[in-house]
């Protein structure tokens, strides 16, 4: 084009200066026979909640003409619901925002809490897109320490805090990629931190707690407006594709958060198709069960081939340790399973599948062993 220049790339290009060498997030998406790379449910929807679906869809599509309920009030009072049973603390439809998956939550809340001259912190390794968001939003990122067995170092961290005074903290249990829980008196170690620093939100992302050994900590919702928990329906109700995340706190933050929120972004068919999921709850969390199971088979199997594995709370598994991760992950790709090299160095991830995918990834790690010992 006349007078456009000459572009070959981002960097061409006049973006902000703190996405200049950034690269988006994203795992490999490769054609394989296993694939545990993402933490996904691997068991598809049953069929009467497929048929479910389609049945509300179809009602959602008889007024497409019209935009969607703005507050998403019936799939809030659903989510409530779902979180007072199951969470051991009374929620009600005015603790409870939605939005496109728990990133766009996250995104909201610092688009709130966050943005140009403030910043945030998370304990790392933990999931990148705390930090991707936080650039986006042009939030100050800092990077808080962990103990070497991946727990989070609290004298260090309210150390941290009180030397940095953040607005945002964010605490992840269990913790992704490591799979390890925080328990509530870390929690509220660093909730005490913040508040005295400066009144901090502190946003505990529990997209993964359904497949914990231990509860939620939703109950330390209670007398601190400055706590937000974040959830997912993606990992526990297996519908990643429907990308539906939820938050829980004070009413004053979902009143907040509706200052930043896009008019009608969730849209009809969305609502639709998450109500029709938690109609079916008791048979979702069923499937979570099994995949506690199976978490906690991989668990014991690596170990007894002989590899170190970090305890898990999640619906996944990191392990080790590897003097070259990334070609350790090539040799079990090699072998049909796709697994994740998540930049922790010496480690790897592997999501639980099914029984028999599992099998075919136990299969091939102990063949790995079996070589190294030729």
């Amino acid at each position: 084009m006349e007078g456009s220049g000459t572009v070959t790339g981002i960097d061409d290009l006049p973006v902000r200066d703190e996405l200049r060498g950034k690269s988006p997030y994203g795992a490999p998406q490769l054609d394989v026979p296993v694939r545990l790379n993402t933490n996904e449910n691997p068991y598809p929807l049953p069929e009467p909640l497929v048929e479910r679906i389609a049945e509300r869809v179809r009602e959602a599509a008889r007024d497409l003409n019209r935009y969607p309920d703005r507050d998403a009030v019936q799939l809030r009072t659903e989510l409530a619901a779902y979180l007072t049973r199951t969470g051991g603390h009374r929620v009600g439809i005015e603790n409870v925002w939605a939005a496109n998956g728990s990133n766009e939550v996250i995104q909201q809340l610092l688009q709130t809490f966050g943005g140009p001259g403030r910043t945030a912190i998370g304990f790392e390794p933990s999931y990148s897109m705390h930090a991707l968001i936080a650039r986006g939003t042009g939030t100050g990122w800092i990077s808080g320490p962990r103990n070497e067995d991946f727990t989070i170092d609290v004298e260090a961290s309210v150390k941290a805090i009180a030397e940095n005074a953040p607005d945002v903290v964010f605490i992840t249990t269990p913790n992704n990629p490591t799979g390890s829980a925080v328990p509530a008196e870390t929690v509220l170690a660093l909730y005490e931190a913040a508040q005295a620093a400066k009144p901090s939100m502190v946003i505990v992302d529990e997209a993964y707690i359904e497949f914990s050994h231990g509860d939620s900590l939703l109950p330390l919702l209670e007398g601190r407006p400055n706590l937000v928990v974040s959830r997912t329906m993606s990992k526990a109700f297996g519908a990643a594709g429907l990308r539906l995340g939820y938050l829980a706190a004070h009413p004053a933050v979902v009143d907040a958060v509706q200052l930043v929120r896009l008019p009608y972004h969730l849209s009809a068919i969305t609502q639709a198709t998450a109500l029709a999921a938690l109609e079916h709850t008791d048979t979702l969390l069923g499937y979570v069960e099994q995949l506690k199971d199976e978490r906690d088979r991989l668990v014991t199997e690596l170990r007894a081939a002989g590899y170190e594995v970090t305890e898990s709370d999640a619906n996944f598994v990191q392990f080790g340790r590897f003097e070259n991760a990334q070609a350790v992950w090539q040799q079990i790709l090699d072998r049909g399973v796709l697994v994740r090299d998540n930049g922790v160095p010496g480690w790897l991830r592997v999501s639980a599948g099914t029984p028999a995918e599992n099998d075919a990834f136990l299969d091939a790690v102990r063949e790995l062993k079996k070589e190294q010992r030729v």
